[in-house]
């Protein structure tokens, strides 16, 4: 009972560390501009206004921002779970030499520091004409989430029985269509996972999306490079919507989220 009361206490820590940043940027955010410089602060809003939104989506280059935003981390979404569900069923279903350290292999390149890269990206990115471009940002973005996405589908498959597909076989099914039939559609709470892994990671990154822009900035990117200049509100109404985004694409997947594990552990 004790050690159930311990762990009680302990969740709630990490509740409370988890939201209250979220709830005080969410707060600030919809405060009017003397409760933004007021202090000290209070848990609520001393007067609910829209003044701060108002005053960010006012700025110009915020919105063609958003915009870029989305853009990329649908698209490296989709190339992350396009690309990585079918490499994690071969490690899954496949015997080659060598899977293990291929394994390792993908594991490792999230530990390669992208810094190092980053005159030869953008020297190549130039040369290939894909500078500068929302595309160019998902494929950097696409190769951060992919080791990721290929390591996650792959323990879902494991975790899936291979029988199931041999039954879809003796019933008149090939390899793609007992796929697409029997295996998918368990596997698609591990792919919701492996879409909200790329989508957050895209969305937050700064980085590269820094370096390989220059008009075409995602929002994250855009703020920084005005982040110095910028007063109070803006900040925090920034903040905000770089949180809310990730936010909702999680509560729109999360009844896949809610039986990742009972298939995972089949």
């Amino acid at each position: 009972m004790n050690l159930r009361v311990l762990y009680m206490l302990l969740a709630g820590v990490l509740v409370v560390w988890v939201l209250l940043p979220i709830f005080l940027i969410a707060t600030l955010a919809f405060s009017d501009r003397s409760s933004v410089f007021a202090w000290p602060k209070g848990l609520l809003p001393q007067q609910f206004s829209l003044e701060t939104i108002a005053f960010f989506f006012g700025v110009e280059g915020v919105w063609k921002a958003i915009r870029n935003s989305l853009t990329v981390a649908a698209m490296t979404l989709v190339f992350s779970v396009l690309l990585g569900a079918p490499a994690g069923y071969a490690l899954a279903r496949y015997r080659f030499a060598g899977a293990d350290a291929y394994r390792l292999l993908i594991l490792m390149t999230r530990a390669f520091p992208l810094a190092i890269l980053a005159i030869p990206l953008a020297v190549q990115f130039i040369q290939l004409g894909i500078y500068d471009t929302a595309f160019g940002v998902a494929l950097v973005h696409t190769a951060l989430a992919l080791p990721f996405a290929v390591l996650v589908t792959s323990s879902l498959f494991l975790g899936i029985p291979k029988e199931l597909e041999e039954a879809a076989w003796t019933l008149g099914c090939d390899r793609i269509q007992a796929f697409l039939r029997v295996v998918l559609p368990l596997a698609l709470p591990g792919l919701a996972a492996t879409a909200i892994f790329a989508f957050v990671i895209s969305w937050n990154e700064v980085f590269a999306a820094t370096l390989l822009t220059l008009r075409e900035r995602t929002l994250p990117a855009f703020l920084l490079t005005s982040l110095n200049d910028s007063p109070l509100p803006f900040r925090f109404a920034g903040g905000f919507f770089l949180i809310v985004p990730a936010l909702i694409f999680i509560f729109i997947i999360r009844r896949y989220l809610f039986t990742l594990w009972g298939i995972a552990n089949r």
